[in-house]
């Protein structure tokens, strides 16, 4: 975990439970599933409801160091900015799939996906799309239409998904997210507070023929998780681009 935090500006471990219904929205029904979490977090104690009616619970920001849980129409994460170690930030996870069945009547019925998403931030005030196209392009295919005159990189945000089982209900998802527009380019005025975001989400979809087990499948998706970024993620994507970030500072 902490040669992560070397590697990167943030560092963000969440969990994601989407649903075929609606949860509940009911004012009730959402304070006690929260002041549940509460209880067991003290610490989380900042209770908002957001424009696009999420509700979230989160601990203070200022530190960049915090956790936090938030409830959708259609789904119930949990996640941990910075967090310290692989499990501080899985046991918050663990507390939200054991209660939500409880609390928000989730159900194995109801299930859509389960998402496990590792993401790391790099700040960079400049064109994300040039760093990115150098740091993964360079002598591909693509990256050879950077050859052209007056060629400029303006959408290099590549993202693919890869099935990681027979019947391609477990899969894994690998993006890099460039925060950078044509207009920025075109103006030489980059914004520097906007990072560049690589992320890998481990999804599972309920199979048709066997009851969803939300605690084995998260397990299961965490370890999957942890072996692709420290084999392929970390090799192949974060320090090619965490060295082209640094031989442009």
């Amino acid at each position: 975990m902490s040669s992560y935090g070397s590697l990167c500006d943030d560092f963000y471990i969440d969990m994601y439970v989407n649903t075929e219904l609606p949860l509940p929205s009911g004012r009730d029904t959402l304070l006690a599933f929260f002041e549940r979490i509460q209880r067991q977090v003290p610490s989380m104690a900042s209770f908002t409801r957001r424009e696009n009616g999420e509700h979230c619970l989160e601990e203070p920001t200022e530190s960049g160091q915090y956790r936090w849980v938030a409830v959708e129409n259609n789904r119930v994460g949990s996640g941990y900015v910075n967090p310290p170690g692989f499990e501080d930030a899985y046991a918050l996870d663990r507390l939200v799939l054991q209660i939500a069945p409880y609390m928000l009547g989730l159900s194995h019925l109801d299930i859509n996906s389960l998402d496990v998403t590792f993401m790391m931030d790099f700040i960079y005030e400049g064109n994300h799309d040039e760093i990115i196209a150098e740091a993964l392009f360079e002598g591909t295919p693509l990256g050879c239409l950077l050859d052209l005159p007056n060629s400029k990189a303006i959408g290099f945000s590549p993202s693919v998904i890869t099935g990681l089982s027979d019947d391609c209900r477990l899969q894994a998802r690998i993006g890099v997210e460039s925060r950078t527009s044509s207009y920025e380019v075109r103006s030489a005025k980059f914004r520097s507070e906007e990072p560049i975001s690589l992320y890998l989400t481990v999804r599972q979809y309920p199979r048709a023929d066997e009851k969803f087990d939300f605690m084995t499948s998260f397990a299961r998706q965490c370890k999957i998780a942890e072996d692709l970024m420290a084999a392929k993620i970390v090799p192949h994507f974060v320090r090619p681009l965490a060295n082209a970030i640094s031989h442009r500072r």
